[in-house]
């Protein structure tokens, strides 16, 4: 007489390995990721039952997650070598989840601060012989979702208007934006104009409720922010 049930006592189409084949990893349940991990189960129980008493003690995966090594070993029937494998495939899972948050709140930091930002226009604007003005937008997050070029040739308050400067920014839903344009000279301080455009932006954010965040000059490798030196 059979002594438990295992995962061949299931449908083909209902046993883990073959539900994340047909089906992907995202539309297996805890029970079932659990299961795919211990591999089998333990003398006279599954290894769907070992995962589902699992849950049951631990009350979620996150609190299997949490769980010490020696909370796992006494789930009874589980032992020092699967609590040791299910220990250890949490954590790689863990610390790959907190490399990539810390990943991200490292962009999200740095995502609008002006060396940032030349980074990210200087290839693109660096040796063109005419003036390209760009706009950055940014979500609350301060993630970048867009870069549009707004005009080429010489900056002129009638060539760089709110309208246009805006408009790439409202269609993106923008929270923020940072503006950047080169200078063909090797000189990145700003001119005249340049002061009076930024001037004019800065005050049409603010009605238009998309704050302008920088203005970023580039020169033959190198740059200068109006935030920096205290100008917006």
């Amino acid at each position: 007489m059979k002594q438990s049930f295992t995962v061949h006592d299931l449908p083909a189409e209902e046993r883990p390995r073959e539900r994340l084949v047909h089906f992907g990893s995202e539309a297996l349940s805890a029970q079932e990721l659990l299961a795919l991990i211990l591999g089998r189960g333990v003398r006279g129980e599954s290894v769907m039952m070992a995962s589902q008493k699992l849950l049951s003690r631990f009350g979620s995966l996150r609190g299997v997650v949490e769980a010490s090594l020696e909370d796992l070993q006494a789930v009874k029937g589980l032992g020092l070598a699967k609590a040791s494998q299910l220990k250890a495939c949490l954590e790689m899972v863990r610390r790959i989840g907190q490399n990539l948050s810390t990943g991200s709140e490292q962009k999200k930091k740095s995502a609008t601060s002006s060396q940032a930002v030349y980074n990210l226009v200087k290839s693109k604007i660096r040796n063109y012989a005419k003036e390209h003005f760009m706009v950055l937008s940014f979500d609350t997050r301060n993630k970048l979702i867009g870069i549009d070029t707004v005009s080429v040739g010489t900056l002129t308050t009638s060539l760089v208007h709110p309208r246009e400067t805006f408009q790439a920014a409202i269609a993106r839903h923008a929270s923020h934006i940072i503006i950047a344009h080169n200078h063909p000279s090797e000189d990145p301080q700003p001119s005249g104009e340049d002061r009076e455009i930024t001037r004019r932006l800065g005050e049409a954010g603010k009605l238009l409720g998309i704050n302008l965040v920088d203005h970023i000059i580039i020169a033959q490798g190198r740059y200068m922010s109006f935030k920096e030196q205290g100008l917006l």
